[in-house]
């Protein structure tokens, strides 16, 4: 299971830490091009409010992608709250 599961907005990542401490992240666009994800990031008030995006449940984010969500209708329902996990991510667990 991912670390630290978010929707930042333009994209969705997923970090992982590895036994040696080491952190990658893997990440999928919530556009597709480069323009309007940065026009995201430029104009979004929701990306204003809250810049390092909302916390996930995957396996709730899963779910709702095998029962045919696409991934614009994944990524809105994360903002709505409807992924939120039942704990929120502890950033500290990353350092």
């Amino acid at each position: 299971m991912p670390a630290f599961p978010v929707d930042e907005g333009s994209q969705i990542g997923f970090y992982y830490n590895d036994p040696d401490g080491n952190s990658i992240e893997i990440n999928v666009s919530n556009y597709g091009e480069h323009g309007p994800r940065s026009k995201h990031m430029q104009t979004s008030p929701d990306f204003a409010r809250r810049p390092l995006g909302v916390d996930l449940d995957p396996e709730k984010m899963v779910a709702a992608r095998e029962a045919g969500a696409t991934p614009w209708e994944r990524h809105k329902r994360a903002w709505q709250g409807e992924f939120a996990p039942a704990k929120p991510f502890d950033p500290t667990t990353m350092l």
